[in-house]
């Protein structure tokens, strides 16, 4: 693994990261176009099921693995916290302006913090505890409660965001145990599975047309997740991780063209307060020698 202070090769590791940001944006407005025809556990179950095709490769390989209980829980645990998750953000993505959903998702490294300072016995010093404050106020920037309703959508997203974060954690610990390539099979899989029964109980007829917009969803979030590990790969997230502060831009610039949504110059703020907090915090830790939590789409 790279040192966290080697420079790589910053401008591929920029690239990579800036076609990962189009990529995932990508994603949020072909499911905002899908609306809300069709449940959120459906379209969830639709797309991890293509998802399941593009892994196949990988979960072929993973079949004859074996591993103890504990670690078997933990897989459990981890799919049973992305189901949930991906229902709520299904749900949320089809009622929330697009660039508010970017915004919210990125507090998902600042839940990190906060989960591995207080539960992994990582510690919360200075520097993490004033990133995760101006995060906070950027959040608090883009929802303005009291001031428009906060609804039952921009809720839906935060209680995502909180899952995938301690999913994140859990796949923290799961990469010392198994292969990486067996623990995003493993997750595929059990997501696939969990998400089944809830399809089942809400299925509503599905046409062809949504079919093929759904493959799209899932063929778009493999191509933003293998370019983001791309940009791992090539630098380090003091360089890659202030450029995913324009997801926040083309997110509002396919709301505002597409889905004339209008453009909020307080999530743009409180975007880039998220962004910068955690941009700042990695390069701060970075410098130290640590390798902060890597964002999560």
């Amino acid at each position: 693994m790279r040192d966290a202070t080697d420079p790589g090769r910053p401008l591929e590791g920029v690239l990579w990261m800036l076609a990962t940001t189009i990529a995932f944006v990508a994603v949020n407005g072909v499911v905002r176009h899908l609306g809300t025809e069709l449940p959120a556990a459906q379209s969830a179950f639709i797309r991890f099921a293509f998802g399941l095709l593009f892994l196949a490769p990988a979960i072929w390989q993973a079949r004859a693995t074996r591993f103890p209980l504990p670690v078997l829980r933990l897989f459990g645990l981890r799919g049973a916290l992305h189901v949930v998750a991906v229902v709520f953000w299904f749900y949320a993505m089809a009622r929330v302006p697009v660039a508010e959903m970017a915004a919210i998702g990125f507090l998902n490294p600042v839940a990190v913090l906060v989960i591995a300072g207080l539960i992994l016995g990582e510690g919360l010093g200075r520097g993490r505890v004033i990133s995760i404050l101006v995060a906070v106020v950027g959040a608090l920037v883009v929802l303005r409660p009291g001031l428009r309703e906060v609804s039952l959508g921009h809720l839906s997203q935060l209680a995502a965001t909180l899952c995938f974060a301690t999913s994140y954690i859990i796949a923290k610990r799961l990469s010392g145990l198994a292969p990486a390539s067996v623990v995003v099979a493993v997750l595929s899989v059990t997501v696939a599975v969990g998400l089944a029964p809830l399809a089942w109980w809400v299925w509503q007829p599905v046409t062809g047309m949504q079919l093929a917009w759904l493959a799209l969803v899932a063929a778009l979030a493999t191509v933003g997740h293998y370019t983001m590990t791309r940009a791992f790969s090539a630098a380090p997230l003091a360089v890659t991780q202030p450029v995913t502060f324009l997801q926040i831009v083309w997110a509002a610039l396919l709301g505002a063209l597409v889905f004339g949504e209008a453009v909020d110059a307080f999530v743009l703020l409180g975007g880039a307060m998220i962004v910068g907090a955690v941009s700042l915090n990695t390069w701060a830790e970075a410098r130290r020698g640590r390798i902060p939590p890597q964002p999560v789409p």
